[in-house]
């Protein structure tokens, strides 16, 4: 077995986009930022966010059955750290950036590079964190700046296309 810092050693060499997990409803507003968000299939269209099991925002997303994820652009860097933050409120959170809905009610981020408005439709848990399956119910894509990247532990920009 390797140990859990080799693990994440070779994690922070992998690059992936940065998106603030959004959820509104019954169980009150939340959010947090995520970098472990992927596709799963595109019929239904689904994508999956994995999340801590000791993250406050598991009640949040349990009781509201839905949420948005909302890939940042590279200006959105302090509002990554801001819903990183555990001792912020949500309203200190959601204050920083404004706000529309689409289907679902969850919170959608104005600027995004893109935002995937979903139903949450199975939850998994292995080790110290679940794995949410959701099904996406829209799409809001803008066209303009690139997105923002974590990468070597640190926030990156993409470069021009090859």
């Amino acid at each position: 077995m390797i140990t859990k810092d080799a693990y994440r050693d070779g994690m922070a060499r992998l690059a992936a986009a940065v998106n603030v997990i959004t959820t509104d409803g019954p169980a009150g507003r939340g959010g947090f930022t995520a970098s472990a968000v992927c596709s799963v299939t595109d019929d239904p269209p689904t994508l999956l966010v994995c999340l801590n099991l000791s993250s406050r925002q598991n009640d949040y997303l349990r009781g509201n059955g839905v949420l948005c994820v909302n890939t940042l652009a590279v200006g959105h860097t302090a509002l990554a750290g801001l819903f990183s933050t555990r001792d912020l409120t949500m309203d200190e959170r959601f204050g920083a950036a404004e706000w529309s809905v689409l289907e679902t009610g969850a919170p959608v981020l104005q600027g995004a590079v893109a935002s995937f408005d979903c139903r949450i439709v199975e939850r998994l848990e292995r080790g110290t964190h679940a794995v949410i399956f959701c099904e996406v119910q829209a799409v809001q894509v803008s066209e303009g700046p690139d997105a923002l990247v974590y990468f070597g532990r640190g926030y990156r920009t993409l470069g021009q296309k090859n």
